[in-house]
């Protein structure tokens, strides 16, 4: 069994972005304060370990997760550091390359998400992703010591340990947190993105087919997304969430294209999937675009950020892609994001005004809702 885990040299598109988008000069400034913090974190660390908890990448544990294998030579420890996100298989093109005749090349992905949790991903491999012996069909969040199966490979999850339940740690106060949280408000696209009938297609596959074409179609919207210049920021059952960061205060042109010309290619990739696996119908989704202030929070480390975003323009953009529903549309789009296609193509929107009323919410909503057929015309209008 052999093992890759050199980190690929690109940098992540949302994080080159956000380097030129004014989180420079913040992040210097705190960075004397985050060095702070992780001097006292690693000390409280080294204090708590004082018993062979693994091995001597026990320390490092306690921070980041590990997958552990288990070699003809014994134990080996894999940490998953330099990234946000691992690919696994045969193929060397991996992050973590596993010489398994029954892995696919590329066969699944982890990723770590804002709020720290880890999801496994299976990306259309042959013979599954397994969790637990479990197989895995849509991204699922993982637990500290979760059995991972990949061909005939087995690799625990170890999660990092939290370290206010390590014997011997004193927990920093509110106003010193372990982690330097980073938050600023910024303006921002969300798009939710989300498959139809997935009821349907669960209840027409068997686990296998079913979980190699979800599988495929993860694999190939988180490609989509990063190539306009976004990341997958949430994955929730067979839907994803991606987020854009613009300037702060408006919204460029080129800016609120991005999310729509990413929308148009899932849409073509999805449609096209029944050309290459046996579906009952053609798959189908339904969208909701989303544009306004959030807090955007930097979650992760000093040596690894890793960006978010939350408030009630998140929340607005899953709603909009629930309207879509209710209206019978592919797309629902909020007011925000409809004005900042009009400053681009003026008037000549394919978008209908509806008025949607949201559960939590006392007054009803504006929402501009259009098919994909309109999107298609739409952006080959000469600009």
């Amino acid at each position: 069994m052999s093992k890759d885990l050199s980190p690929s040299p690109a940098i992540p598109p949302h994080l080159a972005s956000l380097s030129r988008t004014h989180l420079i000069e913040i992040i210097l400034q705190q960075q004397q304060r985050i060095d702070q913090l992780t001097s006292s974190v690693q000390s409280a660390t080294d204090a708590a370990v004082s018993s062979p908890l693994t091995s001597p990448f026990a320390q490092e544990s306690l921070q980041q997760p590990n997958l552990r294998l288990q070699t003809k030579t014994g134990e080996s420890f894999l940490p998953l550091e330099g990234s946000s996100f691992w690919t696994i298989g045969r193929g060397s093109d991996n992050s973590i390359v596993l010489n398994d005749q029954w892995m696919s090349r590329n066969h699944a992905m982890l990723q770590q998400m804002g709020m720290g949790e880890t999801y496994l991903i299976d990306l259309g491999s042959h013979n599954g992703s397994f969790v637990n012996g479990r197989r895995v069909s849509v991204p699922i969040a993982l637990q500290h010591q979760d059995l991972l199966t990949f061909g005939q490979t087995n690799v625990e999850f170890l999660a990092p340990v939290n370290l206010s339940e390590v014997s011997g740690y004193e927990t920093l106060t509110a106003e010193e947190p372990a982690t330097a949280l980073l938050h600023l408000r910024r303006l921002i696209s969300v798009l939710v993105v989300d498959i139809r009938n997935f009821t349907g297609l669960t209840h027409s596959l068997d686990e296998r087919l079913l979980s190699e074409v979800v599988g495929t179609w993860f694999r190939c919207a988180g490609e989509i997304i990063r190539d306009h210049g976004s990341w997958v920021d949430k994955y929730i059952g067979d839907a994803v969430m991606a987020v854009w960061i613009h300037g702060a205060q408006e919204v460029g042109i080129e800016e609120i294209q991005r999310p729509f010309l990413a929308l148009q290619a899932l849409h073509k990739m999805t449609s096209e999937l029944h050309h290459t696996y046996p579906l009952p119908f053609p798959l189908r989704i339904g969208a909701g675009v989303n544009t306004g202030h959030a807090m955007v929070g930097n979650t992760g480390s000093s040596e690894r950020p890793d960006y978010t975003a939350l408030g009630d323009t998140v929340n607005a953009a899953f709603r909009l892609e629930t309207s879509t529903k209710q209206l019978g549309l592919d797309i629902a789009v909020g007011l925000e994001t409809y004005q900042g296609l009009k400053q681009w193509q003026g008037d000549c929107l394919p978008f209908r005004r509806y008025s949607v009323r949201w559960k939590g919410y006392e007054e009803t909503t504006p929402a501009y809702g259009c098919s994909f057929a309109d999107l298609t015309l739409f952006l080959q209008m000469p600009s």
